[in-house]
């Protein structure tokens, strides 16, 4: 079966560890030969998952070391054991019950290794760690459990307006990248493009991942109405704040959804979806999927999504459908399909602006028009040749998903001027 490329949740390589449950027992390093003295040090590299890329960071030492894996959370984690035989180097991790085992080969300047978990065997290539220069101000805003750890990318120009950055499904975070996807710093770009023209920016990872992790404990907790009621927060406490002359909202995928309920509860001036569903999530569902499914994993898909619908749980699930359908993710389905994107868009006050990509391969034209025909006084806008990430890409879905892991390119060029000039309504 092809790799699904959906909406939903899927099953995370490493997923469900965190700084709480981890073992920090540590074996001495064994050493057999002289050991490289190249090899010590911090090295990045993506895991390549069927699903994916998955950057790792690894910090060898000469008795010990650790691994992190951002996009999960996991920060310093140590490893069992570490072993140096000349330009090889042998890491075992115990993460969670969970035998992890990398092994490497320092090349020039870089260390070719597999990455070894529960019988799978993945590609690594390491390379020296660059630390990432921190462009945004943290603040924090009360919510339900806690405070929300939210990015603040500042403007040259105060007051000014702010936008409320709303990422999408799944474990994405607030750059737009995950474990599934890759990193593509789509939304990362976006914040830091509005402030370098004057618009604040404040994004925040979800709760459950990245800098918000400790704000869910079960995946059967979360759900819809629960980030819409965080994006409120958020939106509240900026329009507290005289440093901004007017709050608006970006909601990107799923994000545009979770932005236009909150702009029901919240003033804000304006609403910018981009890429957002325009029809309920099982139709959606259904499309991405056809295809990639057997005959009869079609027709479970189709009851289980009719089940939940109802607001009713499923006990049985296929293997194959487990990563979509697992019993923890059905509340939050559930959440999720009594909404109509295209009813609830008519509820706002605000000005609206539509955005669509003509390569997008997972969100479609057919969206778009839904939302407009759902508010008929929004602005539409077809960015030629952006796909669901933001960036340029080709149609043809090899090179469209190659964008996908690919941080160094640009926003597609259309995009930011026309969400600046929507937004200060110019």
């Amino acid at each position: 079966m092809k790799k699904l490329l959906v909406v939903c949740f899927v099953a995370l390589l490493l997923v469900g560890c965190t700084q709480k449950e981890k073992d920090t027992q540590v074996d001495k390093t064994e050493e057999v030969n002289a050991m490289n003295e190249q090899l010590i040090g911090k090295w990045a590299g993506d895991i390549e998952t069927p699903n994916g890329s998955l950057p790792v960071i690894v910090d060898l030492q000469k008795e010990g070391g650790t691994l992190s894996v951002p996009a999960q959370n996991v920060s310093n984690y140590p490893f069992k054991s570490v072993k140096y035989d000349g330009d090889q180097v042998v890491v075992s991790i115990n993460l969670n019950g969970s035998a992890i085992e990398i092994k490497g080969t320092l090349k020039g300047e870089q260390i070719e290794a597999t990455f070894n978990q529960n019988g799978g065997k993945y590609t690594l290539l390491l390379k020296p760690y660059e630390e990432q220069p921190v462009s945004y101000e943290t603040i924090t805003v009360p919510v339900t459990n806690g405070d929300l750890t939210v990015a603040l990318q500042k403007s040259n120009r105060e007051p000014s307006p702010v936008v409320l950055i709303l990422a999408g499904s799944g474990p994405t975070d607030k750059d737009g990248n995950s474990a599934i996807a890759g990193k593509n710093n789509s939304l990362k770009m976006l914040a830091e493009g509005l402030a370098d023209e004057g618009v604040a920016t404040v994004r925040y990872d979800k709760r459950g991942i990245g800098d918000n992790l400790s704000l869910l404990t079960k995946e059967e907790d979360v759900s819809i109405d629960q980030y819409v009621d965080d994006a409120v927060q958020v939106i509240n406490t900026l329009l507290a704040d005289k440093s901004y002359s007017s709050v608006h909202i970006i909601g990107h995928s799923e994000g545009s959804l979770i932005g236009m309920l909150a702009a029901q509860k919240a003033n804000v001036e304006s609403f910018v979806s981009i890429a957002g569903a325009g029809r309920p999530i099982d139709e959606i569902l259904g499309e991405q999927l056809a295809g990639q499914l057997t005959p009869a994993l079609t027709k479970e898909t189709t009851n289980i999504l009719t089940s939940l619908k109802k607001g009713e749980l499923v006990d049985n699930v296929s293997p194959e459908l487990q990563a979509l359908f697992r019993p923890s993710v059905q509340p939050y389905m559930i959440s999720w399909l009594k909404y109509n994107p295209a009813s609830e868009l008519q509820k706002l006050n605000s000005r609206v602006l539509i955005i669509q990509g003509t390569t997008d391969l997972q969100v479609k034209a057919t969206d778009a028009e839904a939302l407009k025909t759902g508010r008929k006084d929004a602005e539409l806008l077809y960015v030629e040749g952006m796909n669901h990430v933001l960036k340029t890409a080709p149609a043809d879905r090899e090179g469209n998903l190659a964008t996908y892991a690919n941080p160094t390119l640009p926003l597609q060029q259309d995009l930011l001027p026309a969400i600046h000039k929507f937004i200060v309504n110019d």
